[in-house]
């Protein structure tokens, strides 16, 4: 059995243009001008993941880590590139990890910002938990073709997670996550998501030529890359 967090959801706060912002960190989840276009930008192109992916062979994997699942638009926005441009027999594992995920409710409304993924935000809010207990959480979708695994958790004890599981109904990587979506509110913000730690954990979880792409170009976080073994430009 998974302990039962204490948490039950985060708190937001809702402007009037309809954006939520964590009251727990005092930030904004996406961008307050485009949220979409800012993680096909950062995330999803300076990964080169439609490049990458376009040389996929027959029945390949491909993983992606992510700190920090917040409203789940990353998720929602690769998987809605991968079955767009990635070989229709490939299969994309997604690992996130989140600490303070939002409530059902708050999910459908944050998501219904982006209409073009209204098809992917219904089955990924229909698979939600109702309830949140910490540990490994496990969704399917697109018959198999995307896996979504969720670490309830601080962002240390997550990531490990990955390291340290063995159930078999959890993917975790057998080779190493391909690419890295370094989210998370601000640095300034929430400061544990950075910590040099959780960042050599990313290494470790690391296939060899691994790439990430971060929307921060705080120098304690370039510092804390380059001592876990990454180039940063």
């Amino acid at each position: 059995m998974n302990e039962i967090l204490a948490l039950a959801g985060t708190q937001l706060a809702w402007g009037e243009d309809g954006q939520p912002r964590s009251l727990t960190h005092g930030d904004v989840y996406f961008s307050t001008e485009n949220g979409l276009a800012e993680t096909y930008h950062v995330f999803i192109g300076h990964n080169d993941l439609v490049e990458r992916w376009a040389g996929l062979g027959p029945q390949d994997d491909f993983d992606i880590g992510e700190t920090g699942f917040g409203t789940g638009l990353n998720f929602l926005a690769t998987w809605n590139q991968w079955r767009e441009t990635a070989p229709a027999d490939a299969t994309l594992h997604f690992l996130s990890v989140e600490r303070h995920p939002l409530v059902k409710e708050d999910l459908a409304r944050a998501l219904a910002a982006f209409p073009e993924l209204d098809d992917l935000a219904a089955e990924l809010v229909a698979a939600w938990p109702a309830a949140f207990a910490r540990g490994l959480h496990r969704c399917r979708f697109d018959q198999g073709r995307v896996s979504l695994t969720l670490a309830l958790d601080e962002a240390l004890p997550g990531l490990e997670s990955f390291l340290e599981h063995r159930h078999p109904c959890y993917r975790v990587p057998r080779r190493g996550v391909d690419a890295w979506f370094l989210d998370g509110f601000a640095p300034a913000r929430n400061p544990g998501m950075w910590r040099r730690e959780v960042l050599n954990t990313v290494a470790d979880l690391s296939a060899p030529g691994a790439t990430f792409a971060t929307f921060t170009a705080a120098g304690i976080v370039r510092r804390a890359l380059r001592e876990a073994g990454f180039d940063v430009q």
